[in-house]
């Protein structure tokens, strides 16, 4: 097959698989109504919701504008944007999870013709983060909101922030230059890298517990923070921190669907269930490096990523998504054993925004 046949190939299978999860986005629309999506039971496909979205309302926003991108129906997008109104009230809270939400839930609005409100939430959200940014410690705290030490620097509280941070006028640039370069030097620290870290009085910082090395979605979260980081706030190091994750990604015997917790090094194959989801963010990540790779003229690296992000979409689709567009066999909590095989609102977005990628319906660029 030549290479034009092979494109037409990847875009059959990609194109497929974005036209179910997007059904499934309007089943799911239709079912939950005003709550926000969390996890579905892996048989009877029902939604365990929340009525003010968690940490992931911004990934069931960022499903419903990718719908709305898709179909250009104006119900779509009016629908998008009331949800994406629903999160209004995460700008203000304590917790560094506002980039998840708050870019997230608003960057896919901004696609032919706009949404004046969601860019008006993206930047009371950015203003409201560089606020929270403490120039002492180098970071926005992991904050209070939902429980735990107040002071912490954690992988997830990376993606989505960088660039939310780098949209605020007045210190947003050096701020989420700050964030993302402290968050890489504490959680590279280790091997494998520990994704949690609690500021101590001292003005040091100390390992925490929870989440433990070997966590499905390190990788994935700081990869997305790399990305973002060479999009809004150049910075030296950032493809060496990047290489280095790759790297630890792609070791010979590292699944393409992570374990949702693996075991420490030597220990042998983890008996964890995988995350799908943990895949799929790495996709995204991969895709959107490549993307800027080539712009670098950073070709054969490029090509790297690029296949990488599109071997584990391939493998999502074969072996994880159910005929009702599901991404099955994601892990919310290991460790609490937590939606430990279910469908995760955040794995069907993220899996959904690589095939969107993929089939072009959004550029690299565009979240």
């Amino acid at each position: 097959m030549g290479a034009a046949g092979a494109a037409r190939g990847e875009a059959d299978w990609a194109g497929r698989a974005l036209a179910a999860v997007l059904e499934r986005v309007a089943v799911t629309a239709h079912e939950v109504g005003a709550r926000f999506p969390l996890y579905a039971d892996p048989r009877s496909g029902v939604w365990k919701t929340t009525a003010r979205g968690s940490w992931t309302g911004g990934c069931w926003a960022g499903l419903l504008w990718l719908r709305a991108l898709s179909s250009g129906a104006p119900k779509d997008r009016a629908a998008a944007a009331r949800c994406t109104g629903r999160l209004g009230h995460w700008a203000e809270q304590d917790t560094a999870t506002r980039g998840l939400v708050l870019w997230y839930g608003t960057a896919a609005a901004a696609g032919p013709g706009g949404d004046e409100a969601a860019a008006a939430l993206r930047d009371r959200a950015a203003r409201a983060c560089l606020a929270a940014y403490e120039p002492e410690w180098g970071v926005v705290p992991w904050g209070g909101a939902f429980g735990g030490p107040r002071l912490l620097a954690r992988a997830d509280g990376v993606p989505g922030l960088v660039p939310l941070l780098a949209g605020a006028p007045g210190g947003g640039r050096e701020a989420a230059h700050g964030h993302l370069t402290r968050h890489l030097a504490l959680c590279l620290a280790e091997d494998p890298p520990r994704p949690a870290w609690q500021a101590l009085p001292d003005g040091t910082w100390a390992a925490y517990a929870e989440p433990a090395p070997g966590w499905s979605r390190t990788a994935g979260w700081l990869l997305l923070g790399i990305a973002d980081g060479l999009s809004h706030v150049p910075a030296s190091g950032l493809w060496e921190a990047a290489g280095r994750l790759v790297a630890l990604r792609t070791a010979p015997g590292a699944a393409l669907v992570p374990p949702a917790q693996d075991g420490p090094p030597g220990a042998g194959p983890s008996p964890g269930p995988p995350d799908t989801s943990a895949a799929a963010i790495e996709a995204v990540a991969a895709l959107k490096l490549a993307a800027l790779a080539r712009a670098a003229d950073r070709g054969a690296e490029a090509g790297r990523l690029a296949d990488r992000g599109r071997r584990i979409l391939h493998r999502l689709t074969v072996a994880h998504l159910s005929p009702s567009g599901a991404l099955r066999d994601g892990c919310y909590d290991a460790s609490r054993a937590l939606a430990t095989s279910h469908e995760l609102v955040w794995g069907d977005f993220f899996f959904a925004w690589g095939l969107a990628l993929l089939t072009g319906l959004v550029a690299p660029d565009t979240m």
